[in-house]
């Protein structure tokens, strides 16, 4: 538990650092754009990258800003282009996902089986248990049988975004950027 409330605390100290706050904006804006292109495979089987902005900040700037972070982008992403009907449950998720991304990345070596266990968690507890039951309280009956199609979606997927936020993190580190914007870990 003190390793958890070390992790929580050294990442609530990024919002003190200016980089932080600049490279979170930036983030956010990629974020938003890209969720303006999605590739439509089937009505329930939607490809986007509008993810891989908010996982990089969870990875860089730790729980407490992702949780922050993904919350604020799941609200501006709702005012920008609203998809549905406002649900706090959504936004309770996006928080979720940059808590469970941030204390099993940050300020940990990168190693693709660590971004795939996250990805995994995040698939089981956001995707299939919450956003399944998020839509069941909008919806209301029938969402039990698309449950399926759900669970075959996200382990489709699971394999595709774990291996694509592993590149593109892997990529950037070698690029040195990540060493530009925020001081040595």
């Amino acid at each position: 538990m003190k390793k958890i409330n070390s992790i929580f605390k050294e990442s609530a100290k990024e919002l003190k650092n200016t980089r932080c706050i600049t490279l979170t904006a930036m983030l956010a804006a990629m974020s938003v754009v890209l969720s303006h292109f999605t590739i439509v495979v089937t009505e329930s089987l939607k490809i986007s990258f509008f993810f891989l902005p908010s996982r990089i900040a969870y990875y860089l700037f730790g729980p407490f800003v992702g949780s922050i972070f993904g919350a604020t982008i799941d609200v501006l992403n709702f005012f920008i282009k609203p998809t549905g009907p406002f649900h706090p449950g959504f936004t309770i998720n996006a928080a979720l996902s940059g808590l469970i991304f941030g204390l099993i990345l940050y300020k940990k070596p990168l190693k693709l089986s660590r971004v795939f266990v996250a990805s995994m968690i995040n698939m089981i507890i956001v995707n299939l248990i919450l956003n399944t039951f998020w839509i069941y309280t909008i919806i209301g009956k029938g969402i039990i049988a698309s449950i399926p199609l759900r669970i075959i979606k996200n382990i489709a997927l699971l394999p595709f975004e774990a291996t694509l936020l592993y590149l593109v993190i892997k990529s950037l580190e070698a690029t040195g950027i990540f060493k530009l914007l925020k001081p040595a870990r």
